[in-house]
């Protein structure tokens, strides 16, 4: 099995749904704000993209590293990058980041997904027409740079993730989105198994959760969605992009009310077996698109892309560097190091953290 960007042309023509009916595993990309914000092109707070235009080469080479790792959507980095949180400055946004996400996915078998997220506005004001203009807006430019799907995620309200949907349906696109939430569902008390019931009523084919909580947590919410969706006899493709953090202490805001959010969750960050455990538990839930969020490098997704090579026929480009359950250490010159280069090592490995005054659990703040 030889790594390759892309198995063939047909391939490129198949749309989401197209290859999401067909049983194909469709993965993701991972991680924007916090990873550029490490790199320096981004400021914490709001959060907003002006990246794309003040630094396209970091955008664009962040795109090509997820690509090159086994990503099949290069999501436009417009997250927050609506008129409320950038005023003026949306439109050109939005517009940048659609050409870099586009230009990449050419490089590859590639989708470009156009993603908006919850606004700034809705706590306070929830104005329906106020808040689906902001909504229209960006659609309106993903629109005219002809993206091939949308996503709408990190919504913490389901009430506010159906407006998003049906403002996104008013194109002849495929829709999918994703929520915010762990298992005790949305900040309305809203469960996960009726978020996702209301979500695919309002029009979307894709539902799932993204962010606030890591691997296990999502999975849970997940298998809740899944079953709210089988009591009501809906049938919609499954989504699920966490945290590369463990964050099982968190509270019902997920790791925002972490002491250590956001600038020392370091010691959170999964391992590449960490990520390859949950592609399959993903994969044996049935969710065929598994991508990351925040603190999902590009080594994240490769392990995504690993673990699910039997079911894709196929490795990623950057699986080229990279032995299978680090079989490259078999060529170490210290034996104890060769004695590693095999599944059950790492499989079993319970990592240190290398700080020996330090909990292995956090009180959330809030």
């Amino acid at each position: 099995m030889c790594p390759a960007m892309g198995r063939c042309f047909f391939s490129l023509l198949q749309g989401i749904l197209e290859r999401l009916e067909s049983g194909e595993v469709v993965i993701g990309d991972g991680s924007f704000l916090i990873t550029l914000e490490k790199r320096g092109y981004v400021k914490a707070g709001l959060w907003t993209p002006e990246a794309v235009i003040e630094h396209p080469d970091a955008v664009r080479q962040l795109h090509m590293e997820f690509l090159r790792a086994g990503s099949n959507v290069m999501q436009t980095f417009t997250f927050s990058a609506s008129e409320d949180n950038m005023e003026s400055k949306w439109e050109d946004v939005n517009a940048a980041a659609c050409d870099l996400a586009r230009e990449v996915a050419g490089k590859g078998d590639a989708l470009v997904a156009g993603g908006i997220c919850q606004t700034s506005i809705y706590k306070y004001h929830k104005d329906e027409a106020r808040i689906k203009k902001l909504f229209r807006q960006q659609l309106e430019v993903f629109a005219w740079k002809n993206v091939d799907f949308l996503i709408a995620e990190y919504f913490e309200h389901v009430e506010e993730a159906v407006w998003a949907v049906e403002v996104l349906k008013e194109s002849d696109r495929p829709v999918a989105v994703t929520m915010c939430i762990g298992p005790e569902g949305d900040m309305h008390d809203i469960t996960p198994g009726e978020c996702a019931v209301r979500l695919v009523k309002a029009g979307a084919s894709i539902v799932g959760v993204n962010c606030r909580f890591g691997p296990d947590t999502s999975l849970k919410t997940m298998e809740l969605m899944k079953e709210g969706l089988e009591r009501a006899g809906l049938k919609a493709h499954l989504m699920v992009q966490p945290l590369g953090f463990h964050t099982p202490d968190c509270g019902k805001e997920g790791f925002v009310d972490l002491p250590e959010y956001p600038f020392g969750l370091e010691s959170r960050v999964a391992t590449r077996w960490d990520i390859q455990k949950y592609a399959r538990e993903a994969y044996n839930l049935g969710v065929r698109y598994i991508g990351g969020c925040c603190g999902f490098e590009p080594y994240h997704i490769r392990a995504i892309a690993e673990e699910l090579a039997p079911e894709r026929g196929f490795l990623p480009p950057a699986s080229e560097k990279h032995g299978s359950w680090g079989s490259g250490l078999d060529m170490h010159t210290k034996p104890w190091i060769r004695a590693r280069a095999r599944r059950e090592y790492w499989e079993n490995l319970l990592p240190a953290s290398g700080r020996p005054f330090c909990p292995s659990l956090s009180k959330p703040d809030f």
